[in-house]
């Protein structure tokens, strides 16, 4: 009976062998005659983690843009601001909700001239209006409180997690390129005070966008920022006095500049929970070297500096803040259309998750969820573009330990690896930068002991092989939200633990390999 079990058993994996083989092969195309075929090693050390994530480690962005924000001559944002989006679109309530939860930042260059149409508001709330002599090309813009109310009934409806980016900028006067004076933090105040009345559930307040170092549009010295979070500080005390549970503060929400957060870190000490910065490391949206710099490994790697900059001067202060990549979109000025809504741009994205959680962020939020040419969802219809499957899959799958993971047999290969999330064992991120070659990675480990489960693994390409395609195929199928704007199952191949992990050209594939042990991940 016994040999008639084991015989069964390797008919068993025999078959899988076979169905699996065939079938990650069918999902590239005629391989074997087409494309080059190398071997590669994918190494966890697995004795300990490297880094920590937050649960909740993706998150997106919802920007204050009107449809009158144009860049290069085309107006791309059309009704995704915070004050015009429509909140009772399916497709919208179930994309965020398919996070469980989605952590959102509310903010962007025009939080820091939003006025909060507060009761003891003296302004009039009008919306934004285009203007060339405004700093920033736009007036003052008024979040209303029964907009401020939808927004929380959606956000709540979505079991969303919000942070919210406060206005910066008030009660300053902008000398000489520089925001000089303190923070008047009267409206902010009344604004906090009414959605702590309502019982609406903030999960942290950032204070301003892109004021840090030489700024963009004007600045504000580290100095300054570091006694205007502590006056922000004191609010939240205060306002969340019999509240247990406290939002983070998070600031300043801008671009690396290594002196000037030095020293916001050394003068803010226990006032801030989360040091926050942005990444547009591609350049202008309107460039056209983008794709060649997203495929390149080298330009890739150039970020890394950023990372590790950062993660130095926190673990070398006395501060128990963390790192946020607070707004991250690539291709500034909106990012560019076929390139940052397509399949191609996961490689970046998705790129940017892995090497940004090595060096210990936190949490890493895309510009943006909707709106301009970089959003997760359509503009239009909100229908999922690439990245939207690509973070899902991200946040579904990849846990909250880092493991240190190195590649070997090519340099185009991206390799990642956490321990999973909610489920034993590890996923692996591999990245096939390479237009012509197919990698067999073998998975090997330090400090392991693993079984004889099936692998799962979930292959990301382009329909029809075109990177500009908005449409992504997942192990062979078309992923797609049906008529009634569901977000499609994410289903992986069940794969014989033995087989190589087969990477195809210019393809995603994340793997999770359920029986393993390693010491960091027990």
């Amino acid at each position: 009976m016994g040999s008639l079990i084991i015989r069964l058993v390797g008919l068993y994996y025999l078959v899988v062998s076979f169905l699996s083989f065939n079938g990650v092969n069918g999902m590239h195309g005629r391989e074997s005659s087409v494309y080059e075929a190398v071997k590669g090693i994918v190494l966890i050390h697995g004795k300990s983690r490297i880094a920590r994530i937050d649960d909740d480690f993706v998150c997106a962005t919802l920007d204050w843009w009107p449809p009158q924000k144009c860049d290069y001559g085309t107006c791309s944002w059309g009704h995704a601001s915070l004050l015009n989006l429509d909140l009772n679109n399916k497709i919208l309530l179930n994309a965020v909700k398919a996070f469980s939860p989605l952590k959102i930042r509310l903010g962007g260059t025009l939080q820091d001239k939003v006025i909060y149409g507060t009761e003891d508001n003296p302004k009039p709330c009008t919306p934004f209006v285009n203007s060339s002599t405004e700093i920033f090309n736009f007036t003052e813009g008024c979040l209303p409180m029964h907009r401020w109310d939808e927004l929380n009934s959606f956000f709540q409806k979505a079991g969303a997690k919000i942070i919210f980016g406060l206005n910066a900028l008030a009660g300053r006067t902008i000398q000489s390129g520089s925001a000089v004076g303190p923070w008047d933090s009267s409206n902010a105040e009344s604004f906090i005070r009414y959605t702590v009345r309502k019982n609406y559930n903030i999960a942290g307040w950032e204070l301003g966008n892109e004021l840090c170092g030489s700024g963009v549009g004007t600045g504000v010295s580290a100095d300054q920022y570091a006694s205007d979070v502590a006056a922000l500080r004191n609010i939240i005390r205060d306002v969340y006095r019999r509240i247990r549970r406290k939002p983070l503060i998070i600031a300043p929400g801008g671009f690396y500049d290594a002196n000037w957060f030095q020293e916001f870190v050394n003068k803010s000490g226990k006032s801030v929970d989360v040091v926050s910065h942005h990444i547009y490391n591609l350049g202008a949206g309107v460039d056209e070297h983008l794709v060649e710099r997203i495929l390149d490994p080298s330009y890739l790697d150039g970020i890394s500096s950023t990372f590790s900059g950062l993660k130095d001067i926190l673990h070398n202060s006395a501060t128990k803040a963390e790192a946020w990549v607070g707004e991250a979109g690539g291709a500034y000025n909106s990012g560019h259309h076929l390139v940052s809504d397509s399949f191609i741009y996961s490689f970046w994205y998705l790129d940017q998750l892995g090497m940004s959680a090595v060096y210990d962020t936190r949490t890493y939020c895309r510009q943006s969820l909707v709106g301009g040419n970089y959003g997760l969802l359509n503009t239009t219809t909100f229908v999922p573009n690439p990245d939207y499957y690509s973070a899902l899959l991200w946040h579904r799958l990849m846990g909250v330990r880092v493991l240190a993971t190195s590649f070997y047999g090519t340099k185009k290969i991206r390799a990642y690896a956490h321990c999973a999330k909610q489920s034993k064992g590890i996923t692996i991120l591999l990245l096939n930068l390479d237009n012509s070659t197919s990698v067999h990675a073998k998975v090997d480990f330090t400090y392991s002991r693993t079984g004889a489960t099936a692998r799962e693994e979930y292959h990301l390409t382009a329909q029809g092989r075109d990177l500009h395609s908005q449409t992504t195929l997942l192990n062979g199928k078309v992923l797609t939200v049906n008529s009634e704007g569901e977000i499609p199952p994410l289903y992986p191949l069940y794969i014989n633990p033995s087989m190589p992990i087969i990477v195809g050209p210019l393809s995603v594939v994340f793997a999770h390999i359920p029986d393993v042990d390693i010491p960091a991940c027990s």
